[in-house]
């Protein structure tokens, strides 16, 4: 893949330039306060170099799902100003997308200087299937940094969506891959390229219908797939296990159970469950055997003895690729199981082993479970965009920055 880098546009020179940022900034809030502000600090390093090499960037970036219209709740001024302290800078806030107030800040820009665009959702053309409407949208971004701009793609989460400010803009101005991006497709090609073994893949979360398509595309390459979180009742149920209250995809029973069949060797399920009567921090909890949960009862983590035998499998891992937590990690009595496998995964990398979260929850759970972030090779910052690279899918926000 042959995609000019932030390093090949500040050779050819910044300084005075206006140069459009497509970051990923999409942070969790908790009533207008940032949880998690782990895609912000991943997106300092190239508006830095920018703003040090003398450009005036302009970056535009999303928050939550609006419905095409400004949402006070969906602002961006939070992002703005954790954006700011990161970078020990003032960021301004444009009062909306492409307005009056977007194109008047743009215009005061001076070397150096940095503009955060309104929330991009806000704008129902970001997301359109029309391509007129999208490119429209484009042209008026371009608008924004001027005829001899450019324009960074740096935020790997949105890559995998063909948006105006993730594609169109690409068609319009020269097109770079910021630090994060390029250094996401780096990773993300030796999951697939030449990879060390043994090759161990976790999955979780709650619906295999989620990750239907990744643990098909990749089944037939790993030595391991361990699947653990709420997916893992509906693979239990196709081996014909009573899964009590848990969540159940009853739709995708015959798929597991053909995969089960297919790769008997490769695919290792929960043998004991944490199991609750209530979805809720202080429910009453007990640990069962994975063919013994209770009716009425639903399971919220995996137990002991399947953290260990996974840390077993895991350890020893030259490879491992991990997306999705074992369990619901935000309440403290079904942190356990994400604790331990993310655990067995810091000893893999000790021992020399490339390993890889894969973004969203997974990311989250490292930072909200206190565990060093250093102790993985890398953590992605975008969930979906990594499930359909390892798919084998086109990313069109990748693919439209090849020369």
């Amino acid at each position: 893949m042959s995609v000019k880098t932030l390093q090949d546009l500040l050779n050819e020179g910044v300084e005075g330039r206006g140069v459009l940022v497509r970051s990923d900034l999409n942070v969790p809030l908790d009533n207008g306060v940032i949880t998690d502000p782990g895609r912000i600090i991943a997106s300092v390093p190239t508006i830095k170099a920018l703003v040090e090499a003398g450009a005036k960037v302009v970056v535009t970036a999303h928050l939550g799902r609006p419905d095409g219209a400004p949402d006070p709740k969906f602002s961006l001024a939070p992002v703005a100003a954790k954006l700011a302290e990161e970078l020990g800078r003032n960021v301004q806030l444009a009062g909306d997308v492409v307005g009056q107030d977007a194109l008047a800040r743009s215009e005061g820009l001076t070397d150096g200087d940095v503009l955060l665009l309104e929330n991009i959702r806000f704008d129902p053309r970001e997301t359109s299937k029309d391509e007129a409407q999208r490119a429209k949208l484009a042209a008026a971004l371009v608008e924004l940094v001027g005829d001899d701009g450019a324009f960074v793609s740096d935020g790997f989460g949105v890559v995998h969506r063909k948006q105006a400010s993730v594609y169109d803009v690409a068609k319009l101005l020269p097109h770079y891959a910021g630090t994060l991006v390029a250094a996401e497709v780096d990773v993300l090609a030796k999951l697939t390229e030449n990879t060390e073994r043994p090759y161990a893949v976790v999955l979780g979360g709650s619906k295999v219908s989620d990750k239907l398509a990744v643990i098909e595309a990749l089944a037939p390459k790993v030595d391991t797939l361990v699947i653990g979180g709420g997916m893992c009742f509906t693979f239990l149920a196709a081996q014909g296990l009573s899964v009590g209250a848990s969540l159940l995809q009853e739709e995708m029973i015959e798929t597991c159970k053909k995969l089960l069949d297919e790769y008997a060797d490769v695919i290792h399920l929960p043998r004991d469950i944490v199991v609750a009567d209530k979805f809720a921090a202080d429910a009453e909890t007990k640990v069962v055997d994975a063919t013994e949960i209770p009716d009425g009862w639903l399971g919220l983590d995996i137990g002991p003895q399947s953290v260990d035998r996974f840390a077993a499998l895991l350890t020893e891992a030259k490879t491992v690729f991990w997306n999705g937590p074992m369990g619901v990690f935000e309440f403290e009595k079904f942190a356990a199981g994400t604790r331990g496998v993310a655990e067995a995964i810091v000893t893999a990398t000790g021992k020399g082993g490339f390993t890889v979260v894969g973004g969203g929850d997974s990311a989250a759970a490292v930072r909200a479970l206190g565990l060093p972030e250093d102790g993985f090779s890398h953590i992605s910052t975008g969930g979906g965009a990594s499930l359909e690279y390892l798919e084998g899918k086109e990313l069109p926000g990748i693919s439209v920055l090849e020369d």
